[in-house]
């Protein structure tokens, strides 16, 4: 059983660590902390390493130890359990951690589970009663601290695309790098890292680098992360237009489908002052001013998650000169990568049945509104449930005070759209209102119940997913396109990014009901 004692981190503690049963020869987990600080390592001999730890300037401003020792401990076991205790206490915000985050990565071994176990009802609820910790674990799961941490545990296919990256520039290559990957891939956590990875190592370290998110709602939930974190800060978050007239080492761009091009802006006199800055005329986009603003660049780039015709297109992104990387496993969805591919083919017109998705929770509500009430029961017991939607009904709440107003009536259920398009997914009354693509793109959510709205039918003659521009709300979504074809691929990605937010489960309710047939036919789940 692990057990956790105490020490004053000072000279004073090494003979006594010399004379403990586990203070040299004998894998061990330690933290050493202050009140606003923390590290957190694991070692074989306790006594050397502390004198280490003692001889090293940023190591002494600390003043505590405490030590967690097991007699069923190995070298494997105090690895894992010293890449939680830095991912979840890093999480937890009490204290800015003062590790690196290199060579953090996943490892599988024997009784893993045994030791994954004994971190959760023990170790934890020990620390909590410390009060070195506050949040249970279930909290910082859902936490963006937790999700968008430097400190995760990388797999080998992420870390080899980070040593990729590190490499060439430290051998002064100036080219840009493309991470391709499908939603939940963990682009964004690799996107992360590097980051954090940059700033610490010493050939990189004094290197001006940014993180360019080109969503509004992502790119604050990002800037908070960065704040709470030792070596980043806030600043290094940044939206496309705020690189220009700087210069760059590296910029990292996630989402980097969201780019935009000239088309259907809101505001063009501040992407013209860009474009004119930059001497590229009425065509430079986003992508432009950012291989001009920097040295090199990485891209983390899905091009099925290209979601209105302003986006940046395909054959710009595959026209520069560039490393191209590919990420394949799939890290969110529990359904795995058969149901990732299922999804891409159940809206490519295939026939193919679904298989079963052992531990993923896949329904087909015919009745919204119990679709809702689970979505709001499993809110309150898992966190992060949320209802989202196809733009299929007009924004009519938008600036409407009245609680009374709503904007989608299904079946005599009346909801509301997102009330705020910063952070919707944590805002206070998120579980009762209704989130769209821009809205939830990059976020992950535990359940979501995805509305396919009217815009989207199954033709019964022609055996084919139709689209109905007529029912497409979103103005800038359809302005400028004159290809159906087009419009159909956007409004499929759209769909495709909303089935596949849900770590633990997807539900999905149609409005066509030839299009519901046709997805019941299709599909392996319960019928509710």
């Amino acid at each position: 059983m692990p057990v956790i004692y105490k020490y004053n981190f000072s000279p004073e503690t090494l003979s006594g660590l010399k004379e403990a049963p586990f203070g040299q020869d004998w894998p061990v987990v330690y933290i050493l902390k202050n009140t606003n600080e923390a590290y957190i390592g694991e070692t074989v001999d306790a006594k050397k390493r502390f004198q280490q730890h003692l001889d090293n300037p940023d190591r002494q401003i600390l003043d505590t130890a405490y030590i967690i020792s097991d007699t069923e401990y190995n070298k494997s076991a105090a690895l894992d359990i010293e890449s939680r205790l830095i991912e979840y206490i890093a999480a937890d915000g009490k204290y800015k951690l003062q590790n690196g985050n290199k060579g953090l990565s996943n490892h599988n071994y024997f009784n893993r589970e045994l030791y994954k176990a004994k971190f959760e009802n023990i170790i934890w609820k020990e620390l909590q009663k410390l009060e070195i910790v506050k949040n249970d674990l279930i909290q910082l799961q859902n936490s963006d601290l937790f999700k968008y941490s430097p400190y995760k545990a990388l797999t080998h296919e992420q870390l080899d695309i980070v040593k990729a990256i590190f490499g060439s520039m430290i051998s002064g290559e100036q080219i840009t790098h493309i991470v391709n990957g499908e939603p939940g891939t963990g682009k964004s956590v690799l996107a992360v890292y590097l980051a954090k990875y940059i700033t610490q190592e010493e050939a990189t370290r004094d290197y001006k680098i940014g993180l360019v998110i080109p969503m509004t709602s992502l790119r604050k939930t990002l800037k908070k992360v960065f704040s709470k974190v030792k070596g980043l800060n806030s600043a290094m978050v940044m939206g496309p237009s705020d690189v220009v007239g700087k210069h760059f080492d590296l910029l990292i761009v996630d989402e980097a489908h969201r780019l935009r091009r000239r088309v259907n802006l809101s505001s063009y006199s501040s992407y013209d002052n860009a474009n004119r800055y930059y001497e590229l005329g009425s065509n430079g986009t986003q992508l432009d001013w950012i291989l001009k603003a920097s040295k090199s660049q990485v891209l983390l780039y899905d091009k099925n998650q290209s979601v209105v015709p302003g986006d940046i297109r395909e054959e710009q992104i595959s026209s520069l000169s560039s490393k191209h990387y590919h990420l394949s496993s799939q890290l969110r969805v529990r359904g795995g990568d058969d149901y990732i591919k299922f999804i891409s083919s159940l809206f490519s017109n295939n026939q193919t049945t679904a298989p079963k998705f052992k531990g993923y929770d896949f329904r087909y509500f015919t009745n919204i509104n119990q679709m809702r009430d689970t979505i709001i029961a499993l809110n309150n017991k898992h966190g992060l449930a949320r209802l989202v939607a196809g733009y299929a009904w007009n924004w009519n709440t938008k600036n409407s005070k009245d609680e009374n107003d709503y904007d989608i009536d299904l079946d005599g259920l009346k909801l509301r759209w997102n009330s705020t398009n910063i952070d919707w997914v944590n805002s206070k009354n998120a579980v009762n209102e209704v989130g769209c693509i821009h809205t939830v793109q990059g976020y992950d959510l535990n359940y979501v119940g995805v509305i396919i709205g009217p815009e989207l039918k199954y033709d019964k003659l022609t055996k084919r997913i139709i689209v109905d521009k007529k029912k497409y709300m979103d103005f800038n979504g359809k302005r400028s396109i004159t290809d159906y074809g087009e419009l159909e691929g956007y409004i499929l990605n759209i769909y495709k990014t909303l089935l596949t937010r849900g770590i633990l489960g997807t539900f999905i309710h149609c409005v066509d009901k030839d299009l519901e047939n046709y997805i019941l036919n299709r599909l392996n789940v319960v019928k509710n």
